[in-house]
């Protein structure tokens, strides 16, 4: 090889590295973004709580509460901005990322779920976008519920409907377990966490994941509820599964126990986009 060659491999090497760095700033950035995200799905989860639910609480709904103002009609760009950022990152951990674990199979669930993560933020940005331009409203419950009219009219439609919702269940299960167990700390450089705030940091992933958790269990007892009735309006997302559970006896506790939890996760992202491995 020449040095001339050998200089341009170099060259191209280098400039592939600052492009993964720029990439992975980026989606740190957004990162902090899908952290306000749930911090305000928290904030109105509290408000479900106590009777003032006006809003969706969901994701789509958090950002037409941030979209409410003048000021967070600017916001909302710099959350669309983000996400989009955070999504193209997932992508990329989906493609070549989580090296750092060691068994196969492990390493392609995390990037399966870093892709379905990435096709949800996305997804969230693109409505983002159509709120700060005027062109979208948030529905919490109708995609879901839209969805699932469109499985039930599928030949075996109950039994695919019915599967989704195990298998959404047995995600909420995972994240709960992850969340148990602190497993989510292998994904972490904790030397790059400020000093002290390991303790805190674990105690915000573990309470986060075991929310979310709880909230994705409820959302697949939804669809399994609506394949056992037919009935797609059974279904919905996270508004309806924080609203079903409100509606249960000690409902009220429950709900803001969850949505602590889903504000530890916020939180929990803010340190997790200044400590994860990439």
């Amino acid at each position: 090889m020449t040095s001339s060659a050998a200089a341009n491999r170099t060259t191209g090497q280098a400039s592939r590295a600052r492009g993964r760095s720029a990439a992975q700033a980026a989606g740190r950035a957004g990162m902090v973004c899908w952290g306000l995200v749930h911090l305000v799905v928290a904030y109105l989860a509290v408000r479900v709580a106590f009777g003032d639910g006006g809003k969706e609480a969901d994701q789509k709904g958090a950002l037409q509460e941030v979209g409410s103002t003048a000021a967070g009609q600017a916001m909302l760009w710099v959350l669309a901005v983000g996400l989009v950022a955070f999504g193209v990152w997932q992508f990329l951990m989906a493609a070549r990322g989580y090296t750092w674990v060691l068994k196969r199979g492990k390493r392609l669930r995390k990037r399966v779920g870093s892709g379905a993560r990435g096709v949800v933020v996305l997804a969230l940005a693109y409505t983002a976008i159509r709120l700060a331009t005027g062109s979208g409203s948030a529905n919490g419950n109708q995609p879901q519920q839209e969805f699932t009219a469109r499985l039930l009219q599928l030949p075996a439609g109950q039994a695919l409907v019915a599967v989704a919702g195990a298998a959404v269940i047995a995600v909420g299960v995972a994240a709960a377990v992850k969340g148990i167990k602190r497993s989510f700390l292998d994904d972490l450089n904790t030397p790059k966490l400020p000093t002290g705030s390991k303790k805190w940091v674990e105690w915000l992933g573990s309470a986060g994941y075991v929310a979310k958790g709880v909230v994705y269990v409820i959302i697949g007892g939804l669809l399994g509820y609506a394949a056992l009735r037919s009935d797609a309006g059974q279904a919905g997302g996270v508004d309806k599964a924080l609203r079903t559970l409100a509606a249960q006896p000690y409902g009220v506790v429950l709900l803001v126990v969850v949505a602590a939890g889903l504000a530890a996760f916020g939180i929990y992202c803010f340190a997790a986009a200044r400590a994860h491995k990439s």
